[in-house]
C-alpha cells in the first residue's frame, strides 16, 4: 500500500496547497529515533549545546520572511502574530542557552565524607544526567512556540536529549522548513542531522511513543489524543515520563465589588481576551462567574458591545470550524442558557465570536450543563451568574485542573480588604497560574512562569514554558565513593567549570 500524502491545506479556502510529504512508515520512524540517540554524544558538551541554540535563533530569526509567510498560507494567524511569535520562539532558544551555559540546573551537590553524623556520610555526589531522546507532539494553535521549534524541543535539546518531532497536519510546510534550519545550526556546530528527527502521520506518533529508545515524551493538544499518548506511555513494557498539555478551562471569578467598581473595563479586557487569536489559545478564559444583579448586569452589557464589535476569523483547519460550530449549538441548547451574542459560524470558511450566559446553580450540582465546564476550542465563553458566595463555591469545587485561573478584585480587596483572600485562596488549588486583576491569555517566557497545572490542564506537575521547563528532560545521580579522577568533570572538588553548587552543606556560585 503506497503511504499516505501529507498536504499543506489553506484553512482561509479548505484547499490544498502543496504535497509536503507521506506519512512516516513504522521503518521510517524507527530508522528516526535511532538516528537521534546515536547524536546524544554530540550534544555532550555544554558549550557545543549553547551554542547550538543560538544558532538555531539566528538561523530561524535569518528565515523570518519566508517562515511567516509558510505559517500564515497554513495557520491564517497572520503576519503580526506569527513575527511575534517567532520572536518570542527565537528568545526561548537564546534562554534555554544561557541556562545551559550558567549550569545550576544540573544541581549539583557534593557531600565528602563525615563518620560523625549518624549514619556515617560516605563521599556522596549528585547532579542530573539527559534521559536520551524525547519525543515532541506539536501543537496546531502555535506554529513555532509549540511546534518544530518550540519550548518542549528547547529544553529537551538544552537538557542534551535528541529529538523526534511529530509534526502537525495543520502545518507540515513550516515543519518541514523549520527542520532544515535547525539542522543547518546543528552542521555548524558538527551536531549531525538526526538529531532532530521530524515524522508525520497518525500512526507514526503511536509508533513514535511506543518506540524503546524514546526515554520521555511532551505533548500539547487535546484531552482524547494527549489521554490516548499518556496511557500508551504507562502501558510500554519500560513506562516513560509523558508531559502532556491537555485541556483547560481557565475559570474567572468577578466578586461583586469588582463588578460595581469596573464592569465597563472587565467587560472589555474579558472580551479582548475570549477572541484573541479567534479564542485559539490554551489559557482562553473559558468559564467566568459574574454576579447577578446591575454590576453583574453592566459587566455583561460591555462584554456584549465588546464582541459583537469583532469581526469573524478563521480557525486553524475545516475540523476545528466544524467541531466548534456544533459545540457552541449543542450548549447553547441547554434549558437556561442565553446567547447575548451568538457564537458560530461566520461563513463558509469562518467563525463568529459570542459567548453564553447560564444561571451558576446550574452548574453547581451534576447533570446536563456539565458541557458547559468542558473546554469549547474557539472565541466562546461561558459566563455564570452567580447569587451569593455558595453558589461561586459550588461551581469551583466541580471543576478539574486548569493551567490558570484568575479573580477579578476590588481596590478595596486587591488591599486585603474583605473576600480577596480567600478566594485567591480558593482557586490556587485548582491550576498552575493564578491571576489577580489580570488576563490569562499570553504566557510570559521567564524563570518564574509556570505553564502546566492539575490533571487535565497537564499529566505532570512541570512547566512547558520557562528555564524549569528542562527539568523534565533530566534525571539525578550520585555517585557514592568514586575517585576523583573518575568523577564527571562537574562533581570534581575543583569544580574547574565554576559551576554553582552546594558543597558541603554550602552553597556556592
Amino acid at each position: 500500500m503506497a503511504a499516505a500524502p501529507v498536504w499543506s491545506v489553506d484553512p482561509r479556502t479548505g484547499k490544498q496547497r502543496e504535497q509536503v510529504a507521506v506519512e512516516a512508515t513504522a521503518q521510517e520512524v524507527d530508522a528516526a529515533v535511532r538516528a537521534a540517540h546515536a547524536a546524544r554524544d554530540a550534544l555532550a558538551d555544554r558549550a557545543v549545546r549553547a551554542a547550538f541554540l543560538r544558532s538555531a535563533a539566528d538561523e530561524l530569526k535569518a528565515a523570518e520572511s519566508t517562515l511567516v509567510e509558510v505559517a500564515d498560507a497554513e495557520t491564517a494567524l497572520g503576519p503580526v502574530r506569527l513575527t511575534g511569535e517567532l520572536a518570542r520562539t527565537c528568545y526561548q532558544l537564546r534562554a534555554f542557552a544561557d541556562i545551559v551555559d550558567e549550569g545550576e540546573y544540573l544541581g549539583v551537590v557534593v557531600n565528602h565524607p563525615d563518620d560523625t553524623a549518624t549514619p556515617p556520610i560516605p563521599d556522596l555526589r549528585r547532579y542530573k544526567v539527559p534521559l536520551g531522546v524525547v519525543a515532541v507532539y506539536s501543537a496546531s494553535n502555535f506554529p513555532f512556540a509549540f511546534s518544530v521549534p518550540g519550548g518542549d524541543t528547547a529544553s529537551a535539546l538544552a537538557a542534551g536529549c535528541p529529538v523526534v518531532v511529530k509534526a502537525h497536519p495543520d502545518h507540515p510546510a513550516l515543519s518541514e522548513l523549520v527542520a532544515k534550519v535547525l539542522r543547518r545550526a546543528a552542521a555548524r556546530h558538527g551536531i549531525p542531522d538526526g538529531v532532530l528527527g521530524l515524522v508525520h502521520g497518525f500512526e507514526a506518533g503511536v509508533e513514535l511513543i511506543k518506540h524503546p529508545l524514546v526515554a520521555a515524551a511532551g505533548f500539547t493538544g487535546s484531552v482524547r489524543g494527549g489521554r490516548a499518548l499518556f496511557d500508551a506511555a504507562a502501558a510500554r513494557p519500560v513506562p516513560i515520563p509523558f508531559h502532556g498539555e491537555l485541556g483547560s478551562l481557565n475559570p474567572v471569578v468577578v466578586t461583586e465589588a469588582a463588578a460595581v467598581e469596573r464592569a465597563e473595563a472587565i467587560g472589555a479586557g474579558l472580551a479582548g481576551s475570549m477572541t484573541l487569536g479567534v479564542g485559539q489559545f490554551c489559557v482562553k478564559p473559558g468559564l467566568v462567574l459574574v454576579p447577578a444583579g446591575d454590576a453583574g448586569d453592566g459587566l455583561v452589557k460591555s462584554l456584549t458591545d465588546a464582541v459583537s464589535a469583532t469581526d469573524a476569523g478563521v480557525l486553524l483547519d475545516h475540523r476545528m470550524r466544524d467541531n466548534f460550530v456544533a459545540g457552541v449549538a449543542e450548549r447553547a441548547a441547554l434549558p437556561d442558557v442565553d446567547s447575548p451574542v451568538t457564537p458560530g459560524s461566520g461563513g463558509e470558511h469562518t467563525v463568529s465570536a459570542g459567548f453564553l450566559t447560564v444561571p451558576a446553580a446550574r452548574l453547581a450540582a451534576e447533570g446536563e450543563h456539565d458541557l458547559l465546564l468542558e473546554e469549547c476550542f474557539g472565541p466562546v465563553t461561558v459566563v455564570a451568574r452567580y447569587q451569593d458566595e455558595g453558589e461561586v463555591r459550588g461551581v469551583l469545587s466541580r471543576l478539574p485542573g486548569n493551567l490558570t485561573a484568575t479573580v477579578q478584585l476590588s481596590a478595596e480587596e486587591v488591599a486585603g480588604e474583605g473576600a480577596g483572600a480567600a478566594l485567591l485562596a480558593e482557586v490556587t488549588p485548582l491550576a498552575g497560574r493564578v491571576l489577580v486583576n489580570g488576563w490569562p491569555t499570553g504566557v510570559a517566557v521567564a524563570a518564574a512562569q509556570q505553564h502546566g497545572g492539575p490533571y487535565p490542564a497537564t499529566t505532570s506537575t512541570s512547566t512547558s514554558v520557562g528555564g524549569t521547563a528542562i527539568e523534565r528532560w533530566l534525571r539525578p545521580v550520585a555517585y557514592q565513593g568514586v575517585p576523583e579522577a573518575l568523577l564527571p568533570v562537574e562533581l570534581r572538588d575543583d569544580n574547574p567549570q565554576g559551576l554553582p553548587r552546594r558543597f558541603n552543606g554550602v552553597l556556592e556560585r
